[in-house]
């Protein structure tokens, strides 16, 4: 049975143009066993799940360790996953968000226990204030999508327009008394980044990119040419075909970038050897947030904080979105970061159990 799958995964990687080592991969030798396995797992994930490209990467503190293009960025075109191409990260998008928080923090530029009105006027008050923290923790009772919501084409001119479509509702609940994850939540955030530094919120993270040398990584507009972006591909049930035309100008924030693996391991680093940020910051970014009634929740700001089946500590965080799949781990006390994107939505099929594999040969 085992000769006969390796030899179906040959003939398939053959006839798709999957390739496995390409001239661009990143790849520090002395881990070329890890490379040699997490690169078969990869080509046994990419054939269970028929996804047409993958694009993976692995780090510590000090550099890359291995980068890696598998399969295909555009299935009509025939052109190859390269470490250059572009993915929608989907709400990883709301870790690169949290940098921009942490920093304003850092210069005093942003109190996150200050009703968010501070940061933006134009927000109607509710019942209760909202602050920055339970924005960032999940627990400020902004509601997340309704349905269909995150499948519109509608384009929205500026931060404050994006409010308009939940800024009259009512909260789930009194901000602080229970978790309920929201991506409008992060469209707020952004609005107070603009009010807390006084630039347009795109731009404050364009800069911000280049200060951690992250210079593959861009808001997802889909009126631009946008070199290495790849094309996106959901499954109609009969197999991979093009995603629904989206419009994610009302959600930079919370789920609207652009990214590579590499770009996102970067972004880990910073949170193990942080150099634009502070160690005091990182630490308070990943401290576990606590409800009004004392209990503790896996959240920090916006970090999820948990733990692997070997009861190591992981940092971490998912992006599910048309024509997209993106899970970033980072192993703190093992120096080690792990990202992996794809071109097609396969969410809870790409996730912890899948990353803690690659880990592991990194690990042994």
């Amino acid at each position: 049975m085992k000769k006969l799958f390796r030899t179906l995964l040959s003939v398939y990687l053959i006839g798709t143009c999957v390739f496995h080592s390409n001239a661009q991969a990143i790849r520090n030798e002395a881990s070329a066993p890890a490379i040699e396995k997490s690169q078969q797992f990869i080509n046994e994930l990419q054939l269970k799940l028929d996804i047409p490209g993958i694009s993976v990467a692995v780090g510590n503190s000090k550099e890359l360790i291995w980068a890696e293009g598998f399969g295909l960025a555009d299935l009509e075109n025939q052109v190859p996953v390269s470490i250059h191409s572009r993915f929608r990260i989907g709400s990883v998008s709301k870790c690169l968000t949290s940098l921009a928080i942490g920093k304003l923090f850092q210069e005093n530029k942003m109190h996150l226990d200050t009703p968010i009105q501070v940061y933006v006027p134009y927000f109607p008050e509710k019942q209760y204030p909202i602050t920055v923290r339970q924005l960032a923790s999940h627990t400020s009772g902004v509601r997340h999508y309704r349905f269909g919501e995150h499948n519109h084409p509608t384009r929205y001119n500026s931060i404050k327009e994006g409010l308009n479509i939940f800024k009259n509702d009512s909260l789930l609940f009194e901000p602080g008394t229970a978790s309920s994850y929201t991506s409008y939540g992060y469209n707020l955030i952004s609005a107070a980044i603009e009010g807390a530094s006084g630039e347009d919120f795109l731009s404050y993270m364009k800069d911000m990119f280049k200060s951690l040398e992250m210079y593959q990584t861009v808001a997802d507009h889909n009126d631009s040419i946008i070199p290495q972006r790849v094309r996106f591909y959901d499954d109609n049930g009969k197999g991979n075909a093009n995603a629904f035309l989206v419009d994610n100008s009302y959600k930079w924030a919370g789920g609207g970038y652009l990214s590579t693996p590499s770009d996102l391991v970067r972004m880990g680093q910073e949170l193990i050897s942080p150099k634009v940020l502070t160690n005091e910051t990182v630490a308070m970014m990943l401290t576990p947030q606590q409800l009004k009634d004392g209990k503790t929740i896996e959240c920090g700001i916006t970090w999820r904080i948990g733990k692997d089946s070997k009861d190591r500590k992981i940092v971490h965080h998912g992006g599910t979105i048309q024509g997209g799949r993106t899970m970033l781990v980072v192993y703190p006390e093992q120096d080690l970061v792990i990202a992996i994107c794809t071109n097609k939505n396969v969410r809870n099929q790409i996730d912890l159990k899948e990353m803690e594999i690659i880990a592991s040969f990194f690990l042994e």
